[in-house]
């Protein structure tokens, strides 16, 4: 296997630290490289620079290989440099062109700051999403799966306002999403029948159209339209009644509407383990699903079991998407 790709995110936030922490944590289970400026992390950490990432494989256990990506000068944990934008996006672009040379076998982000890369570097994106998907080529079309032991579970429409998901909800989006979906189940969570739940829009699922038509005549076509090409699903269901232990027991991935309906039940869940991954790349990509906390960067309790679950699970749907090519 080819080593992870791990970026450092925003410098100021609690990237570097929880690298570091994740490397103690795994040791050599799972093979990642930091790429970053050394000079970001804490003091006290084990460090072996590297210069290619092939040498992260001969890594001591324990010390983290870092891949240096010089920013311009120091950091303060918890004060961000608007300066460092344009760096802090570098290191995105070049973990994308390490997994489409070959030479990483998938992309782990640590959280970056939007205001900050908005405000300093006028990002055109609304996240990191966006921007991976741009730069893995035209007619990309990103999901977000919120992925966790107890749940995994995909929003159709993701940072928009509320008022305008309606609007935003076709047909072919969700189509496609659900195709996406199904398609990443089967290749890299090796689930070969994937059984898929979707949600309605509305509450109680419209209720046969009294709170609202979406199910009627937005989902349930899509639904009905699928279902006949051989796709397992059930729905549209009321999202109240999705997320308890025994519904989860008879699906395999949840489509959700929006954005909280799919995130408030994945981090209530696991908001410690939950695994934000894109679906839709052609290379693998997860990240902690938590942002730069800079109001406890470099205070030294930053969790890494996000990222760590993010690193891990990155490695499995290596192999699992390995082991679906051979089988094809």
């Amino acid at each position: 296997m080819k080593p992870i790709v791990l970026t450092i995110g925003e410098p100021a936030g609690v990237g570097p630290e929880i690298a570091v922490a994740a490397r103690r944590m795994l040791q050599d289970e799972v093979p990642f490289f930091l790429l970053g400026d050394p000079g970001h992390l804490p003091a006290s950490a084990e460090l072996e620079i590297i210069t290619a990432p092939e040498q992260a494989l001969e890594a001591q256990p324990g010390k983290l290989p870092v891949l240096p990506h010089l920013f311009p000068g120091k950091v303060t944990p918890g004060r961000p440099v608007h300066d460092y934008a344009s760096d802090v996006i570098d290191v995105i672009r070049r973990a994308v062109g390490f997994v489409q040379d070959g030479r990483a076998s998938a992309i782990v982000t640590n959280p970056i700051s939007k205001e900050v890369l908005k405000r300093g570097a006028a990002f055109a994106y609304p996240g990191h999403t966006e921007f991976l998907a741009a730069l893995a080529g035209p007619d990309v079309q990103p999901v977000m799966m919120l992925a966790s032991p107890s749940l995994k579970v995909v929003p159709v429409t993701i940072h928009v306002a509320l008022s305008e998901v309606s609007r935003l909800l076709t047909g072919e989006l969700i189509e496609s999403t659900i195709r996406i979906t199904a398609d990443a189940l089967r290749s890299d969570f090796g689930i070969a029948a994937p059984r898929i739940v979707v949600a309605g829009l509305n509450p109680h699922a419209g209720e046969g159209g009294v709170m609202g038509r979406e199910e009627i005549e937005v989902i349930a076509p899509v639904i009905e339209r699928l279902t006949a090409e051989g796709f397992n699903l059930i729905g549209p269901r009321s999202a109240d009644t999705l997320f308890h232990a025994a519904a989860r027991l008879g699906y395999d991935a949840a489509i959700a509407m929006y954005h909280d309906q799919a995130l408030i039940p994945a981090k209530t869940l696991a908001f410690d383990e939950a695994v934000n991954v894109t679906l839709g790349l052609p290379f693998i990509r997860t990240s902690p699903d938590h942002g730069t906390a800079f109001d406890i960067a470099g205070k030294g309790y930053a969790n890494p079991s996000s990222l760590v679950a993010a690193l891990r699970l990155a490695a499995q749907m290596v192999k699992n998407r390995s082991k679906t090519h051979h089988a094809d």
